[in-house]
């Protein structure tokens, strides 16, 4: 057994903890990362990069043919083993080498093997050759670990080996039939990119697809895999799972089944504290950890007492994104670092070391076709936290920028106005090449930047931006009736 002291220890070695550890890094202290699997986490290599890269090759074809010209041009489909390959490359074909070749140069120490809190800034590691290490944090430690899939208590589900997001995205063959048990983000999003490789995709939800976002998103995204190919079972639950031979029978509970020769479950995640010793603060292994907006654990028990103790990313459950994570990797590498300095962190709303955004500004992109690109609330969020709102609709194939892109173009953007303060609540945009809008509506969303100012923020023509012009005009400018244009 070795034992070692560093200001901040980083449980999890992922894009989060990567993010932690090199902001106190940068902050004069001294830190190491533990990880017992690849350093990069989730996204690098089974989630964010690897399934986008899934499914911008069908993405690009369609939009190919979408287009007079190039449609005449594009003669076959979507090659799988170059797709596939591309998403080797993307993942790093699963080595971490360049990840932790970068901690180094970071002056990150990394330290490989499964970690479980042991005291107070007390962390023990189990390497893989059954070797120890206890480190002791003079400052902070830093929970990163993630989220796992959460598998359902389904008979015979774990008989049939199922795959889960991490499956889906690194495997090396695409089954003939793929059955998808989910709704949400992860079961739209492969079951687009499985159908474009050439799957015959059926997907088994309980409730409309893309539930969260507002009801349209879900709707167009439904629409458009049906139209590529996709059988979409809405309202049906998986009673039973039975493989026979190559095939999985899966017995839905209106008596109807579906047959595939792979099933992936998406109806959720996990947090991945089952083993990490939070019983020995005062915690439960298997939990979310509750966090305060510096990204401090909250507890009732004394030994977290002394502002130590973080969690940052999908295991504090307030936004299950990677770039949120990293958000709050920032906040709370940046507060520790003050703290350990004696100084004042800045704790205010919008401060500098707090996760303001989490609340009501989390922007994410579903990459579908059509994508699904949001921030902030929707309609129903809003009123449900008792906002009076206005809701402003806006058809983007009425847009020169959408017929340059596309003959036939689909997508719609929706904006939610609080009326008191006549800012911008929430925004949603759904259609191709929707993505790139999102950051500008995020922008206005965190900025609070009243309706009367947007109205200087002039759009480009041809683009999809001149939606924001669209959707002022569905407001009217403030100050001016809709009739005439004179003030009031």
């Amino acid at each position: 057994m070795s034992s070692q002291s560093y200001d901040v220890i980083v449980i999890g070695g992922g894009a989060v903890g990567e993010n932690v550890a090199d902001r106190t890094a940068q902050g004069g202290l001294t830190t190491v990362v533990v990880e017992s699997d690849l350093v990069g986490g989730e996204c690098s290599y089974w989630a964010c990069m690897p399934s986008k890269v899934l499914l911008r090759s069908g993405a690009a074809l369609a939009a190919a043919r979408r287009v007079p010209g190039a449609a005449e041009a594009v003669t076959g489909t979507v090659d799988v083993r170059a797709a596939l390959k591309q998403r080797d490359s993307i993942a790093s074909n699963w080595k971490d080498d360049g990840q932790a070749k970068w901690l180094d140069s970071a002056g990150i120490a990394l330290v490989r093997g499964h970690a479980r809190l042991t005291g107070i800034k007390e962390v023990t590691v189990t390497q893989a050759d059954g070797a120890v290490t206890v480190l002791t944090a003079t400052h902070a430690v830093v929970i990163s670990t993630g989220s796992a899939a959460l598998l359902p208590d389904i008979p015979g589900l774990t008989d049939i080996d199922p795959w889960t997001s991490r499956d889906a995205t690194s495997a090396q063959q695409i089954p003939p039939r793929l059955a998808v048990i989910g709704g949400g983000v992860v079961a739209a999003e492969m079951a687009a990119a499985y159908a474009s490789l050439g799957s015959a995709v059926t997907v088994i939800a309980r409730s409309p697809l893309l539930g969260g976002q507002e009801p349209f998103a879900g709707e167009l995204v439904t629409a458009a895999l049906i139209e590529n190919g996709v059988t979409v079972l809405v309202g049906p639950s998986t009673t039973e799972a039975h493989r026979e031979g190559g095939a999985v029978t899966l017995t839905l509970d209106d008596g109807s089944t579906v047959t595939a020769e792979k099933v992936l479950v998406a109806i959720g995640r996990t947090p991945r504290t089952q083993d990490l010793g939070l019983n020995t603060v005062g915690l439960n292994g298997g939990d979310w950890l509750a966090v305060d907006d510096t990204l401090l654990v909250q507890g009732d028990s004394p030994t977290l007492a002394g502002d130590w103790l973080y969690a940052t990313g999908d295991v504090n459950h307030r936004a299950l994104l990677t770039h949120q994570g990293k958000y709050q990797a920032r906040a709370a590498g940046d507060a520790i670092v003050t703290r350990a300095a004696g100084t004042p962190v800045d704790n205010a709303p919008w401060g500098a070391h707090v996760a303001t955004a989490d609340h009501a500004a989390v922007p994410q992109v579903t990459f579908t076709d059509p994508e699904v690109a949001s921030v902030g609330l929707t309609a129903a969020s809003a009123v449900k936290a008792g906002y009076r709102i206005r809701i402003l609709d806006y058809d983007l194939a009425n847009l020169g920028g959408s017929a340059v892109l596309a003959v036939g173009y689909v997508g719609k953007a929706r904006a939610i106005v609080d009326l008191d303060r006549e800012v911008l609540l929430g925004v949603t945009f759904v259609g191709q090449d929707v993505a790139e809008l999102l950051h500008s509506a995020t922008v206005a969303i965190v900025g609070e930047v009243p309706i009367n100012r947007l109205w200087h923020a002039v759009p480009s023509y041809p683009t999809l931006s001149e939606v924001w012009l669209r959707l002022l005009e569905a407001y009217g400018r403030p100050g001016f009736t809709e009739n005439d244009g004179r003030k009031n």
